[in-house]
């Protein structure tokens, strides 16, 4: 049996993957594929694949495509999730900041460098004609709960994370919501190890057509809304509205939007150049 390990965060997002992986459907192919949680994010998952500890990450656009171009020899073979992803910006629940204005040149929390936390901060700053260079200071706290740690004593000001992850701790009255900066593009894709693609495409077509068969049906699955809430600790009509927000895909991202992503990080300075299509993607022929 084929022992490939995937990456990606613990959220509603990648429901799917627990699914097909708790009905058996990998093994029913003789493939043995592990899911590995990375609650440090997009950034942890960029070092799992360079390091081999991954093959496959479920993985915000924006961050591998710009680790890429760093140097991770690995590509993109799909979108997995459509739609933009809705970040929200937390402070503390007591701190003197209530709009975006008032964060302007605070301490933004990120999981860390190159991470989604850390490039959605450029796009808030530069949505609200920010100085890149002065208005932006970064604190690293790795993960969600490092954020609770960093807000609730002070050491940073204000955090963005997906706003239905982190509704509860709003709930919670430990966080309070300010605003949402919506990704402006798809924001997960599936990226893989350039070594693995070489050396095992027909198990990573079997791997995807799975998950496709899957995710293309996944809003009609019988109270997935309520599984969600249960497995997820959320409240059923936030469930609810984020389903109808949310759109999976079962196709390879777009040239026209991997321009836009790597003209919109070229401009920022998070990326130093902007590379050919082709160097980022990896089409497959034959899967879903």
């Amino acid at each position: 049996m084929k022992k490939v390990n995937i990456g990606g965060v613990p959220e509603h997002f990648n429901l799917a993957w627990y699914l097909t992986l708790k009905n058996g459907e990998y093994k029913a192919e003789d493939i043995n594929l592990r899911w590995h949680d990375y609650y440090g994010g997009t950034g942890a998952m960029c070092k799992g694949l360079r390091s081999g500890d991954i093959d496959i990450a479920v993985i915000l656009t924006e961050g591998i495509i710009k680790d890429i171009i760093a140097g991770n020899p690995s590509k993109i073979v799909q979108t997995f999730v459509e739609t933009p992803l809705i970040w929200g910006i937390h402070v503390a629940a007591d701190s003197k900041f209530k709009t975006i204005k008032d964060i302007k040149g605070t301490r933004a929390a990120i999981s860390r460098y190159g991470s989604g936390s850390h490039l959605m901060a450029y796009i808030n700053a530069k949505n609200n004609d920010w100085d890149l260079k002065k208005d932006l200071n970064f604190e690293v706290i790795k993960n969600l709960d490092g954020a609770v740690k960093g807000l609730t004593e002070g050491d940073a000001d204000y955090f963005m994370w997906e706003k239905f992850t982190t509704k509860p701790l709003v709930d919670d009255g430990i966080f309070r919501r300010i605003d949402n900066c919506p990704s402006p593009w798809p924001c997960f894709v599936i990226a893989v190890r350039e070594e693995f693609i070489d050396n095992n495409k027909d198990d990573l077509k079997t791997i995807l057509n799975i998950i496709n068969n899957t995710t293309t049906d996944f809003k009609a699955i019988p109270s997935i809304d309520k599984t969600i809430a249960n497995r997820y600790e959320q409240e059923l009509e936030d469930v609810k509205e984020w389903l109808s927000l949310t759109s999976w895909s079962q196709e390879l991202i777009d040239e026209k939007t991997i321009t836009n992503v790597q003209n919109q990080l070229f401009n920022l300075k998070i990326i130093p150049k902007k590379v050919d299509y082709l160097d980022l993607i990896h089409p497959l022929e034959g899967s879903f």
